[in-house]
């Protein structure tokens, strides 16, 4: 009797246990295991690193950025599509196999150039187009045949245009290369500084005066009038 109570309760017990099984089974299935990915965003073939490229998985929201070198290091799950995204560059995709069987992955990004062309842009001093109009209408020209060619020339009509016009870009480039140019010199010892300018904080100046006393350069000489 014990025999055949054994054999009646087998496949039960065997039933239970498969059910017991079944939900971590379909739960180990379910979970995809973590991948440490990681790599260097690079522009184009130079192979020079990108500093701030931005690496994310759009589903999952999460991400990070690419350090000065261009090396990055991001944790995400095995069949993720990551985004690598720089700005002036085309974007790039990378996804992870959902067999992947080793817990990292390393790649070298290269990212290609997008050139995009932006539109035109018009800056006009007035708020609305109707407006410059009415101002552009109403302004008062003077009339070049009253003015005779001296008036034009003039010394103070000359000055006044000097002070009051804008410095053109060709003028500001000038005159910021001569500062550039000055303040090099200066660097390098042979540039014009306050002390060369003004003889009484130079002392190659001091160095000349006393040489010219002792020599006797200041002495009133006979028969010559001052």
């Amino acid at each position: 009797m014990a025999r055949i109570r054994i054999f009646f309760l087998l496949p039960l017990f065997l039933l239970v246990a498969a059910l017991g099984l079944l939900p971590g089974a379909a739960q180990a299935q379910g979970q995809r295991p973590v991948v440490q990915f990681t790599g260097i965003v690079a522009s184009g073939d130079s192979l020079l690193g990108v500093p701030g490229a931005a690496i994310f998985v759009p589903k999952a929201g999460r991400g990070t950025s690419s350090n000065e070198y261009g090396y990055f290091s991001l944790p995400v799950l095995a069949g993720d599509s990551i985004v690598i995204r720089s700005l002036g560059y085309r974007n790039q995709y990378v996804i992870i196999p959902e067999t992947y069987p080793r817990q990292s992955y390393s790649v070298i990004v290269q990212l290609q150039e997008d050139a995009t062309v932006l539109p035109e842009v018009r800056i006009f001093p007035y708020a609305t187009e109707r407006a410059f109009k009415e101002a552009f209408l109403a302004m008062k020209v003077p009339s070049e045949q009253d003015r005779t060619p001296a008036d034009k020339l003039n010394e103070k009509v000359m000055r006044r245009m000097f002070n009051n016009l804008p410095v053109t870009s060709m003028g500001n480039y000038r005159q910021t290369m001569q500062a550039q140019q000055q303040d090099q010199q200066r660097r390098m010892g042979f540039g014009q500084t306050p002390a060369t300018n003004n003889p009484l904080l130079n002392p190659f100046s001091w160095l000349q005066l006393i040489k010219q006393v002792k020599d006797g350069e200041f002495k009133k000489k006979e028969g010559v009038d001052y």
